[in-house]
């Protein structure tokens, strides 16, 4: 957490403990006011009312809010979605969760450099499609969609648009109406702000209407029952103050940390490759494949290094990622990738400690690889019939 964060969420953490909900007193005032505040700052940070806000738990609740409520709200006219195959897990839950509801989804392919094609999206829109669900920059592989462009063609065919925009927001300059965006989601925790928080944005004009997935007091317009955690809420208003002021300071500085550790390493290393787009990408995510290293024997090697192989949410399971499969990435290459992320507080130190020991137990693992050795003897793998035992 960035500490101008916690020294916002502090009092509300320990004097100022009013309901922000409660009416009949100067305690619960206080709390509101300072909700209000914070409200006003997120709004800010994305070009929003603060009307248009509203306090959830996170991105994964923002993102199943803005897919199932959109969805079931106009389910009477409208059962056709379309998000892409590269989303986050919680928005392909989402959708799959619709689908046994007898919605119908397409899921949009991306092209091998992880964006998608206009297009197809075009292609796609039905009369009946109620929304378009495309995040702004992915968490895997941090390549950034055409979100201005897929905004406008949404708005054309009068069909809301939904982004998933977690790890974007307070990182690249975000505006919803500039881009034509009605239902946005956010979370604390990507922009050095609190766990377990996040908020939605749902647009007034043209509105958009939701039908609420928790039921109780009506709080947050009645779109999120329960009580909003004032010193959680006031610390994502903070880290969205603070993202606005330090973003351009803080996109230079990643990207020359960024390009510090893609240069060092590819000079050092042969058959290194970068997935996603080289150009329409946030630099602070790199996901580079170690041919003939196998990527968890990588990521053990380094573990005083924080490093994934695929999300954070999914890092459990040993498929390849769904995202590199998507952009066509080679079945081995895909388990060959790590994830490197590079944000505010990562120094000039940690990325040559990483490039260095990342480098090492590279070309060591090499050498214990077989695959290795016969590329090096000129054999093509592709070529060998690999008998099954």
């Amino acid at each position: 957490m960035d500490p101008r964060v916690l020294d916002s969420m502090l009092p509300y953490l320990m004097s100022y403990y009013g309901n922000p909900h409660s009416r009949t007193h100067a305690y619960g005032w206080e709390s509101e006011a300072a909700m209000e505040k914070a409200r006003q700052q997120v709004a800010d940070l994305i070009g929003a009312d603060h009307r248009e806000i509203i306090f959830t738990s996170g991105a994964t609740e923002s993102n199943n809010m803005a897919i199932k409520g959109v969805a079931r709200f106009y389910k009477s006219r409208k059962k056709h979605i379309i998000t892409t195959q590269t989303e986050h897990k919680c928005v392909l839950d989402s959708c799959r969760s619709l689908e046994t509801e007898g919605f119908r989804v397409t899921y949009l392919p991306v092209k091998r450099n992880g964006l998608i094609d206009l297009k197809e999206l075009e292609a796609a829109l039905q009369p009946d499609t109620s929304l378009v669900s495309v995040m702004t920059v992915n968490n895997e592989i941090g390549v950034k969609q055409p979100i201005h462009d897929i905004g406008e063609i949404c708005r054309a065919h009068k069909v809301f648009f939904h982004t998933d925009a977690a790890q974007a927001v307070g990182k690249i300059p975000m505006d919803v109406n500039d881009m034509k965006i009605d239902l946005m989601s956010i979370s604390g925790h990507k922009i050095y702000g609190p766990k377990g928080v996040g908020a939605i944005y749902v647009r007034r004009r043209p509105r958009v209407r939701l039908e609420p997935l928790q039921s109780g007091g009506g709080q947050e317009r009645g779109l999120r029952s329960g009580t909003v955690p004032t010193p959680l809420a006031v610390g994502l208003g903070a880290a969205c103050e603070v993202a606005q002021q330090e973003m351009e300071y803080d996109h230079k500085r990643i990207s020359q940390l960024a390009e510090r550790l893609v240069t060092k390493i590819m000079n050092e290393v042969p058959d290194v490759v970068m997935n996603g787009d080289r150009e329409h990408r946030y630099p602070g995510c790199i996901n580079l494949s170690f041919a003939y290293v196998e990527g968890e024997s990588l990521l053990m090697a380094l573990k005083d290094v924080a490093l994934s192989s695929g999300s954070a949410c999914t890092s459990a399971s040993l498929e390849p990622s769904y995202v590199l499969r998507a952009i066509g990435t080679d079945e081995d290459l895909a388990h060959s990738s790590i994830r490197f992320g590079i944000g505010r507080f990562t120094t000039e130190e940690e990325v040559d400690y990483t490039v260095q020991k990342c480098i090492h137990h590279v070309k060591r693992l090499r050498e214990m690889s077989p695959l290795w050795e016969m590329v090096q003897d000129g054999i093509d793998l592709k070529s060998i019939k690999w008998t099954q035992h």
